[in-house]
């Protein structure tokens, strides 16, 4: 084996080891944070928030969880300074999560659970940029984001099963189950610790040279950016999901965490195969999956239990793939040194519409809930041409 054979082989297993260990970071993340969510939507109700309210409250966090990614993604690209912003937010996302124990009113909960929203907007354009510099090394980006979105969402998937353990407990409660989430949200923080250590510089990691000369962003960003958008205006969150559950008994709420994780689980699974679909087939692969996952908001709100539970599943891969294929895409429509700011600019839009969309979907839901279906659908579907666009625009090269 040659010297530059042997200096690629150990770039690649630096690399995979670098996507692992932000996996492993991002699992413990997700098990607390999708932890929380799967049992707040009842904690809120609980606490006396309405349908409205918790729409709105959600989709405040979502917005700002979002829109703040501009902020964030051009302070990175201008700094460089990737590890010390994905630090900081991490360590507000952690903090935020367990202290929703301590919350002795609906409005205070609000606050922490959009602090913890804006932790994650503080940490993800960066860790996504630092990720893509690990990509190409391991095969292509839709594999890279496809496995981290796996780890990702298998915290996803353990969070809502240990949040229905306790809450199962003879002595369970919210609380308790919510201050559990203190011991994750310390194992995220120590391996990301771990990784700054040994990785201190991953855009070394990055097989080309920046393009320091790049200006602007292409059109069909800005096309893919609409169909995104579209995307998320008509994708209700998840509190109001289990809130509809909750509220018309549809399902126990023991066993509302199990739904969550089973759409988290689902999400894992499609990220990992539909982020091999996108490097094979490219970004077409969008299509027919949005077609299949607007499907969800009629089975979630006008199903019964096992069609809820279908609905559920089409839900968290909605999710998945929505979070592993969208970074994936972008990254090869931008100049690296915009990287930061696209991936900011693209999820601060997405968050914008997620939010009008939540809004909009819990006033429905309190006037008919077939209309708020309606509405869901009709979004979802109104993506798919933008979509196409983008595809026959990538094919074409141009």
């Amino acid at each position: 084996m040659s010297a530059g054979t042997r200096a690629s082989a150990r770039g690649t297993r630096g690399a995979f080891r670098f996507v692992l260990l932000v996996g492993a970071m991002s699992l413990f993340a997700d098990l607390t944070y999708e932890g929380m969510r799967a049992i707040v939507g009842p904690y809120l109700a609980i606490l006396g928030a309405g349908a409205l309210a918790i729409g709105t409250v959600t989709g405040l966090g979502e917005l700002l969880g979002y829109g703040l990614r501009v902020v964030s993604g051009r302070l990175s690209d201008r700094t460089r300074a990737f590890w010390p912003i994905t630090i900081a937010g991490y360590v507000v996302q952690m903090s935020a999560v367990p202290l929703l124990a301590l919350a002795g009113s609906w409005p205070v909960a609000a606050i922490l659970i959009v602090l913890e929203r804006v932790g994650k907007a503080t940490r993800n354009p960066p860790r996504d940029v630092m990720l893509s510099h690990a990509a190409k090394q391991i095969g292509g980006l839709g594999w890279a984001f496809g496995l981290h979105e796996a780890l990702d969402q298998l915290g996803a998937l353990l969070g809502p099963i240990a949040m229905a353990l306790v809450l199962a407990a003879r002595h369970g409660g919210y609380r308790l189950a919510l201050g559990t989430l203190a011991i994750p949200a310390a194992i995220t923080l120590g391996v990301l610790a771990v990784a700054r250590v040994q990785y201190p510089r991953p855009e070394e990691m990055e097989t080309h040279p920046p393009d320091v000369h790049a200006e602007g962003l292409p059109h069909r960003f800005w096309i893919y950016l609409a169909g995104a958008a579209l995307v998320a205006i008509g994708f209700a969150d998840f509190p109001l999901i289990a809130f509809h559950f909750h509220d018309a008994s549809t399902v126990s709420a023991d066993a509302i965490p199990i739904f969550y994780g089973v759409a988290m689980g689902v999400s894992g699974l499609g990220s990992l195969v539909f982020g091999r679909l996108f490097d094979r087939s490219g970004i077409g692969i969008l299509v027919p999956l949005t077609v299949v996952t607007a499907a969800f908001a009629p089975l979630v709100f006008l199903g019964g239990f096992w069609l809820a539970l279908v609905g559920a599943s089409l839900w968290g891969l909605g999710m998945g793939v929505h979070e592993s294929i969208v970074p994936a895409a972008v990254a090869p429509m931008v100049p690296i040194e915009r990287r930061a700011s696209a991936y900011g600019l693209f999820t601060a839009a997405y968050g914008a519409f997620w939010f009008v969309g939540s809004v909009i979907i819990g006033a429905l839901y309190t006037l008919s809930i077939g209309a708020a279906v309606a509405f869901c659908v009709a979004a979802e579907l109104a993506a798919i041409p933008f979509f196409v666009r983008v595809a026959k625009i990538a094919r074409s090269g141009s």
